[in-house]
């Protein structure tokens, strides 16, 4: 590792210790005193964060054996989550007091899902990758059940949960048979193995099981089960959040996987890519569903 390595993820890094320094503040000085001022403190090293990657002219860089990607398609994702993330929790503060859900962790989830989604959307490896979905999601699933007294919310944040780490499931196993087949979890090599433009039929399969674990995170049809359930039962700021910042994390990592590791054969995925958008956009709202279904 050099110093190149540390100060490419600079903005991620600072978050996670802004973060780690958070926590420790409630610890030490009361939950309930810094919350509201915690809130604000969050939404300013958001803003600053998203106007230092904004500002940067930097060239591409790959570092940390090319496990995270700095370029301009990951700096526009970054930017755009971490504002989004800063006007959910501006927005959030007033109706979080009114209903009495105003406490210090949650601009701290929300500021720890938005250094998942950071390191999502840099990804360049298959590791890295499940690093950044998994601490975005786990502070996803805390803050779906913020509103403890009321069952919806309980009910959000543990369907939430179990369908996320289903998921999560499927996303591992289709990861296990790319290594195994690829043998490399990186997307360099893996675009090298398929480099001759045919898949295997063991990366074929892998790359379906990856492409069905990140279709639950963006609510794509027919893994969309999860989403009203969830979006009626987390408090309203929760949902708005729900429905931009992640969504964009998401997407961007579906890209960044289809075009880093299967760039060469995009007519295997082409195709299911366009399954799951003809089956969102005409399915999500089906009359027989029950109620109006947000694909995200």
């Amino acid at each position: 590792m050099t110093a190149l390595d540390f100060s490419t993820i600079l903005p991620e890094l600072l978050l996670a210790i802004y973060a780690m320094a958070a926590l420790m503040a409630g610890a030490y000085f009361g939950k309930d005193a810094i919350a509201r001022p915690l809130l604000w403190a969050t939404v300013a090293a958001l803003l600053i964060a998203g106007l230092y990657i904004g500002s940067g002219s930097h060239p591409e860089q790959t570092v940390f054996f090319d496990m995270f990607i700095d370029d301009a398609f990951a700096r526009f994702a970054k930017v755009t989550i971490l504002l989004s993330a800063a006007a959910v929790l501006a927005m959030s503060a007033d109706y979080m007091t009114r209903h009495g859900l105003m406490r210090f962790e949650y601009p701290i989830l929300v500021i720890l899902a938005g250094v998942g989604m950071m390191m999502m959307v840099s990804a360049g490896d298959l590791l890295s990758l499940y690093m950044g979905l998994e601490l975005q999601s786990l502070s996803l699933y805390v803050i779906a059940a913020m509103r403890r007294e009321s069952a919806k919310s309980s009910e959000a944040g543990l369907k939430y949960f179990v369908l996320g780490a289903l998921s999560s499931g499927l996303l591992l196993f289709g990861a296990s048979l790319v290594y195994g087949f690829a043998g490399t979890t990186s997307f360099a090599g893996i675009i090298g193995t398929v480099n001759a433009g045919e898949l295997s039929m063991g990366l074929l399969f892998g790359m379906v099981f990856l492409l069905v674990g990140l279709a639950f995170k963006v609510s794509a049809v027919p893994f969309h089960m999860w989403t009203p359930d969830v979006y009626e039962g987390a408090p309203t700021p929760v949902t708005a959040f729900f429905a931009t910042a992640p969504k964009v994390a998401a997407m961007a990592l579906i890209a960044r996987l289809l075009f880093g590791a299967f760039g060469n054969v995009p007519g295997d995925w082409g195709q299911i890519v366009a399954a799951l958008a003809v089956m969102s956009m005409f399915l999500a709202r089906s009359p027989g569903s029950g109620s109006a279904i947000s694909s995200g």
